[in-house]
């Protein structure tokens, strides 16, 4: 069975080479391929215990979901199906936005690239509350969520209440972007190695590629630090610890400026390369002009020695010599001058 990617509004999508028309009223851009459909069910209680179904006020937890998460989320839960729509789109900004009694709340969390062009990339993750539901809805596959569950469970923690929900979800993202600034910064000084060895083209690639990631991870970040204080701004009146929406706000501060740190760090080599490259340039410029000069000396007497009329010393038995040895003569100097001013 062959799996394409699904784009556009109304498509074609080949299944067992019968040709299926589908529309995105009923069917989302699902990421298909090497995709591994995960749904679980986690009671919000301490230690998050896993259920065999959905029950009110728990947390459905939905990765790469298929048609029939699909039909689960908007025809058992209501959910509106725009959302599921909004969550897909890779390019999605955090943001919330309300519909009848269901809220979503956009985030982006990091995770590796894929081999999609860039080591690190962000993507959309959908938090939808109402109904005394708390569903997450995530179109890729990432670490960060097995991670956030095992983090409860070890930690015990209880979770007061849909708020509280988002905002370690946030706690968490802000967590991962620091692990993963910390694998770029040993790429960065990987590929800075390398580049005082010699500049190929695949260095210089691969730091553009990071420089993007940092970029994404950036803007990433800035997004998810807005909805935190919109957070902080509604739930003053809830159960939410002020000192959480403290720690939260310090781990994407810190991100931030690593992110701002390493940027300067890889503008910078940018820079040193591009500068390394033309002074490489001008010193290949300048060593063939010197032996540009040189080699043209000799060429210059012997041509002139060469013509076809009466010369003097052309009938000399030494003359050869003679005008061999003036040649060497003025190139050596000539060589000589070059290198004391480092042409050479």
């Amino acid at each position: 069975m062959r799996f394409v990617y699904l784009f556009s509004l109304r498509c074609l999508v080949f299944l067992s080479s019968k040709q299926i028309k589908i529309s995105i009223d009923s069917y989302p851009w699902w990421q298909l391929g090497d995709k591994i459909d995960m749904k679980s069910f986690l009671s919000l209680e301490p230690g998050l215990p896993e259920l065999a179904d959905y029950t009110h006020s728990c947390w459905v937890n939905v990765e790469c979901p298929d048609e029939d998460d699909f039909l689960f989320l908007t025809r058992d839960l209501g959910i509106p199906r725009e959302f599921l729509s909004d969550i897909a789109d890779i390019d999605e900004r955090p943001r919330a936005e309300r519909e009848d009694e269901w809220l979503l709340t956009i985030l982006r969390i990091p995770m590796d690239g894929g081999g999609q062009g860039m080591p690190y990339q962000t993507v959309p993750i959908g938090i939808i509350t109402g109904h005394e539901a708390t569903v997450s809805v995530c179109y890729r596959r990432t670490q960060m969520l097995p991670d956030f569950i095992n983090h409860i469970r070890r930690k015990n923690i209880q979770i007061a209440g849909q708020r509280e929900f988002i905002t370690r979800m946030i706690y968490s993202s802000a967590v991962w972007f620091l692990k993963y600034l910390k694998l770029m910064y040993l790429e960065i000084n990987r590929a800075e190695k390398e580049l005082e060895q010699s500049i190929r083209n695949e260095d210089l690639l691969r730091i553009m590629r990071l420089q993007r990631s940092l970029v994404y991870f950036s803007t990433s970040i800035r997004g998810n630090e807005a909805m935190l204080g919109r957070l902080r701004t509604t739930s003053r009146a809830s159960s939410v610890d002020p000192d959480l929406f403290e720690d939260v706000s310090i781990e994407l501060r810190q991100a931030y400026n690593t992110i701002n740190i390493y940027t300067d760090i890889v503008t910078s080599m940018m820079d040193a390369s591009a500068n390394i490259i033309s002074n490489n340039v001008n010193t290949i410029m300048k060593r063939m002009t010197s032996i540009s000069i040189v080699l043209t000396i000799p060429t210059m007497i012997s041509s002139f020695f060469g013509m076809n009329v009466n010369v003097y010393l052309g009938e000399w038995y030494w003359a050869f010599l003679i005008i061999f040895l003036v040649s060497a003569a003025i190139s050596s100097l000539a060589f000589y001058l070059f290198r004391r001013i480092k042409w050479f």
